[in-house]
């Protein structure tokens, strides 16, 4: 694999304010977050992980994955 991507929309509004492993990009509640360029090459079987911090206001609902 020489890239990958995770899909997923916030449903009440969280935002990300700090991110590890990958690369963000958020328009409104949808989320996509990419391979860093140390990351992107994986050989079968392997994994790669990004972290991430959020902040919110009222209710912290679970994410909704996407799938692409």
């Amino acid at each position: 694999m020489s890239s990958w991507t995770a899909k997923w929309s916030f449903a009440n509004g969280q935002q990300i304010t700090q991110i590890w492993g990958g690369t963000l990009s958020a328009s409104g509640s949808a989320v996509t977050v990419t391979n860093a360029s140390w990351n992107g090459s994986l050989a079968p079987g392997a994994s790669a992980t990004f972290g991430f911090l959020a902040s919110w206001t009222g209710a912290n609902t679970a994410p909704t994955p996407t799938c692409a």
